[in-house]
């Protein structure tokens, strides 16, 4: 898949499945916005592109952080005249059942976030998106954000910083789409960086990066909404 040119901004891209999508769209000719929530591993990441001969910028981000938030998307703005991909793969997970197994201020930043965060980083970057000709906002929301879905261990907090990312997703891919841009959501399953990638095991985060990718290489008139995954039995 050629995506030579594109310009792609990735969210949690410091480690795990946000470096391997970060990678995957400059392996394929994108020009990277790496974006994490400490600067040196988006750094990381950028060196990484560019010894594998591509091309990055990396910046520093906490999504939990709306100064932070409009920071990026002033940086961007002043780099780039419009942006094609928006990634929201930033998101910190927050582990526990029970309501009462994290702090106050660990359920605050999980909720602002992958929730808030998320709403303004999109508000923030539409102007750059609207400026493309192919603009995709993918977000990797998680099966905690699906009606129904009780199978994972995460706090309460995750969930609904998940359900929230979705409600954003399918409202904006319905109001977004008389403009051509395409709104991607994801809904994997809680899943594993690497493992054997068949039937009988985990999902890995290579098969969810495959996923955002072959969803942002369709031609203009297929607008996938959403990926759904069905999970091995409990």
């Amino acid at each position: 898949m050629d995506l030579q040119g594109l310009r792609v901004a990735v969210t949690g891209a410091g480690r795990d499945t946000g470096r391997r999508l970060a990678l995957a769209f400059a392996e394929r000719g994108a020009h990277v916005y790496a974006a994490a929530r400490r600067q040196a591993d988006a750094a990381r990441t950028a060196e990484l592109i560019a010894l594998a001969g591509g091309s990055a910028e990396a910046f520093g981000c906490d999504l939990a952080r709306p100064d932070d938030v409009r920071a990026l998307a002033a940086a961007l703005a002043e780099r780039t005249g419009r942006l094609d991909v928006l990634v929201h793969n930033g998101a910190a997970y927050l582990d526990g059942p029970d309501l009462l197994d994290a702090a106050d201020d660990a359920i605050e930043n999980t909720i602002a976030g992958a929730g808030t965060g998320t709403v303004l980083l999109t508000k923030h970057l539409l102007p750059l998106l609207r400026a493309s000709d192919r603009a995709d906002v993918v977000t990797l929301v998680s099966g905690c954000g699906e009606t129904g879905n009780h199978r994972s261990q995460a706090h309460p907090a995750f969930y609904a910083a998940k359900h929230a990312q979705a409600g954003l997703a399918d409202i904006l891919s319905h109001r977004l789409r008389p403009e051509g841009i395409r709104v991607i959501a994801l809904y994997p399953p809680d899943f594993v960086q690497d493992g054997p990638r068949t039937a009988d095991h985990d999902l890995t985060a290579q098969s969810v990066v495959d996923c955002v990718l072959f969803a942002v290489g369709q031609p203009r008139d297929c607008f996938i909404r959403e990926f759904r995954f069905e999970q091995l039995a409990a």
